[in-house]
């Protein structure tokens, strides 16, 4: 069967093709697409979206949901998704809507089902903390890394925007797992693989030129010579676990250092004596991947 999923989201180039992944792959039951800010204004994470949505087919309930995160101020990624925060393509008529339920409601009118985060964890802490854990199989989030970071140098953008909301969802005792950069800087998104979406038609085309805005601000910013597609991977472990190899461990979110706020720790060889709170993934079979992209964006082409 299926398993249900609610998408939790920040659109955001990457989350464009994560949304694309679960609507697009068989083994996923899309209940309903949430947005949050973090890569842009919650405003504008919202349009896109509706215009992801629009553009591929998608009809499932989408619902906005926080605008700011627990504590402090918003921090957006506008150096790498651009203004409107998907930059690049030329959408056309949006004909998504957007219900009026807050999403952390949404979400609660569709469980059970599995939470797959790709933004900051601020509509998953605030669900938590209103409707409890019980109806929640799991979370599966992008975001982290057991190695550097790509926001400060220990912090991940997602933890980094809400940390707090990050501290409570791995305190929550729901089944989590962590898909951080260390798997994701994996998932390269070479010239060979936008040929491969574009051949699909207009909704390849339109994946073709999100990555290519993608690439170029990557290689301004981190001097890659392909970008990395983050959050789909998070949605590639919910369709077929055997993809992104994990390892039980205690994680651990920084939220008062004065040069680590937002980082993850990740105790991979157990020395701090805390028992595992997550699967933390730590291996991408990369071929296989970009197979299962292609494929969900062929089904909805």
């Amino acid at each position: 069967m299926p398993t249900p999923v609610v998408l939790d989201c920040d659109p955001g180039h990457d989350d464009a093709i994560a949304i694309l992944l679960a609507a697009g792959s068989p083994e996923i039951d899309l209940r309903a697409i949430t947005t949050v800010a973090a890569n842009q204004t919650l405003d504008k994470v919202t349009l896109n979206a509706r215009r992801i949505c629009s553009a591929a087919g998608i009809a499932v309930p989408i619902a906005r949901g926080c605008d700011r995160p627990l504590a402090g101020p918003l921090r957006v990624a506008e150096d790498i998704h651009g203004a409107s925060g998907m930059d690049g393509p030329a959408f056309g008529t949006i004909t998504a809507g957007v219900v009026e339920e807050h999403a952390v409601d949404v979400m609660h009118a569709h469980m059970p089902a599995t939470l797959v985060a790709t933004g900051a964890l601020t509509n998953v802490a605030t669900y938590l903390r209103r409707y409890g854990t019980a109806a929640v199989r799991e979370i599966v989030l992008m975001g982290g890394s057991t190695e550097r970071g790509n926001t400060t140098p220990y912090a991940e953008f997602n933890i980094h925007v809400d940390p707090e909301a990050a501290h409570v969802v791995f305190t929550s005792g729901v089944p989590v797992t962590m898909v951080g950069l260390n798997v994701t800087h994996q998932a390269l998104v070479t010239p060979q693989v936008v040929a491969r979406l574009t051949a699909l038609g207009p909704l390849g085309r339109i994946c073709g030129d999100l990555m290519t805005f993608f690439a170029a601000t990557y290689r301004d910013v981190f001097g890659f010579d392909a970008p990395p597609l983050h959050d789909p991977v998070a949605v590639a472990r919910v369709i077929d676990p055997s993809l992104v190899a994990c390892v039980e461990a205690f994680v651990g979110i920084e939220t008062t250092g004065t040069f680590t706020r937002g980082a993850t720790v990740v105790d991979l060889h157990a020395r701090l004596g805390e028992p595992p709170n997550a699967r933390v993934a730590v291996g991408l079979d990369v071929e296989r991947f970009f197979d299962v992209v292609v494929e969900a964006v062929r089904n909805l082409s």
